[in-house]
């Protein structure tokens, strides 16, 4: 095994080998973490959404946050700024969004173990909204914060929701 060592500062442990045999069924167990954006324009008050595909793995038709889920050992906070580029070719800062809801669900699709959903506001970004995966989604566009689509994934409809009335919190999905 490489000496994963720093060269300066406090050593950082070596996981045991009861530690590693340990570890795969834990990441087999792990809940889902994905990440949401909300890119809010205040001065015309317009948020950009997307609306998925009907060739979409999930919420085939709906509108949607630019949302995805963490690649292995990636932080949250970089998957949100990855996600929103990959989707809408928007890029914020990672200094200029904030957490604005957090959605603890008992499973998904893709996360039979169930998923954490944190959603970042952001009000500052560069580029422009584009449609950069047209085989998931069928548009991207800016729209009216006051004129929200109805057919909108339950969950991140909820956060957006409560992010507009200036309220953050968790929310619960699929718990009983």
């Amino acid at each position: 095994m490489p000496d994963t060592r720093p060269t300066k500062g406090i050593p950082v442990p070596r996981p045991t080998d009861a530690q590693s045999k340990a570890l795969k069924p834990a990441l087999e167990s792990m809940t889902l973490l994905v990440a949401a954006v909300i890119v809010h324009d205040k001065a015309t008050n317009r948020v950009v959404l997307l609306q998925r595909s009907e060739n979409a793995k999930f919420a085939q038709g709906m509108w949607d946050l630019p949302v995805g889920k963490s690649e292995p050992g990636e932080p949250i906070t970089e998957t949100a700024v990855r996600e929103l580029y990959e989707d809408t070719g928007l890029t914020v800062k990672p200094e200029s969004r904030k957490v604005a809801h957090i959605i603890h669900g008992a499973w998904g699709v893709a996360a039979p173990n169930g998923f954490l959903t944190v959603v970042f506001a952001a009000h500052e970004w560069t580029g422009e909204s584009e449609n950069r995966e047209p085989r998931k989604h069928s548009q991207v566009c800016w729209v009216d914060a006051d004129a929200i689509p109805e057919f909108f994934v339950d969950t991140t409809a909820s956060a957006l929701h409560q992010y507009l009335m200036g309220t953050s919190w968790v929310s619960l999905d699929g718990w009983n």
